[in-house]
């Protein structure tokens, strides 16, 4: 990917136009003010609204993961299967993207919930999403300010593409992926080695991937690790440049912050949308267990 997929509290204050110790500018103040996307979710917690209304970015706007940035089907479609295109561009306009805005996601899940919007947007055709690095704990470590209650902001007249703009795989598709290259299980190990299954019919993982927790892609109290350390430890998983590489997870949410991982060590990745909820669900796929 050519853009940053990052952004620091500092950079997105100014780009908001908060001085440090200062009240944010008024609404249109800053020309170059992002839209900023507040995607507080947690398997324990999936609605994230109240804790939007009593703290967030000001001029965030909350997003419902469950509800824009997944569609509902059948179990063997998987927990979180990909928005339709309307569904998502009606999410983006009500949260005031325009052609031209540049978008900031954050949570309070070190963005394992914001990369599913950033993943999304992008593979939309947007180009300008960045994660905010470190989420709202970063934020208030800098001492910035907060803001309570609803945000309704001005509807977007964004339009957004067939969401192909980033490369998926089907079920059909994502075993040739471990065969041919690396496909990367994001569940924690305990999952991927079939040792505990709580959400999911079966435990176990797809035959031919290996682990990597997506808690490994994060300096507890930081953010992402940096550059080279990602890559080093995606180098010794057998990722290089030009062999092919998936991703899946539970439910294809927080794979996506796998694949920003990937992309900011400098590799391209594709997602497994279905993930393990949607190949578990069918009883002809097999599950391989163990290291």
């Amino acid at each position: 990917m050519s853009t940053p997929v990052l952004i620091d509290a500092a950079e997105l204050a100014a780009e908001l136009g908060i001085p440090s110790g200062h009240s944010p500018l008024g609404a249109g103040e800053s020309s170059r003010a992002p839209v900023v996307v507040d995607v507080r979710w947690r398997l324990d917690r999936p609605d994230g609204s109240a804790d939007h209304a009593e703290a967030h970015i000001p001029g965030a706007v909350y997003a419902s993961l469950d509800d824009e940035l997944a569609e509902h089907g059948a179990p063997t479609d998987g927990r979180h299967p990909l928005p339709s295109r309307e569904r998502l561009q009606a999410a983006a306009r009500r949260w005031g993207v325009r052609e031209g805005s540049s978008v900031v996601v954050a949570d309070d899940l070190n963005g394992m919930s914001a990369a599913r919007a950033w993943w999304l947007l992008r593979a939309a055709g947007l180009t300008d999403v960045r994660i905010l690095d470190g989420g709202l704990a970063a934020w208030r470590a800098a001492g910035l300010p907060l803001e309570s209650g609803a945000v309704v902001p001005e509807p977007g007249d964004v339009v957004l593409g067939a969401l192909d703009a980033l490369p998926t795989v089907g079920i059909d598709e994502v075993a040739g992926v471990a065969e041919a290259g690396v496909l990367i299980d994001a569940r924690a190990g305990e999952r991927y080695r079939g040792e505990t299954e709580p959400i999911d019919p079966r435990a176990g993982h797809i035959p031919g991937a290996v682990n990597r927790p997506t808690t490994q892609n994060v300096v507890p109290g930081v953010g992402f690790a940096p550059a080279s350390q990602l890559r080093a430890e995606f180098e010794a998983l057998g990722v290089r440049d030009g062999v092919p590489v998936a991703v899946y997870c539970g439910s294809g949410v927080t794979a996506s912050h796998e694949i920003a991982a990937l992309a900011i060590a400098g590799f391209d990745a594709a997602l497994y949308p279905g993930s393990w909820s949607q190949w578990s669900n069918h009883p002809d796929r097999p599950a391989a267990t163990g290291p």
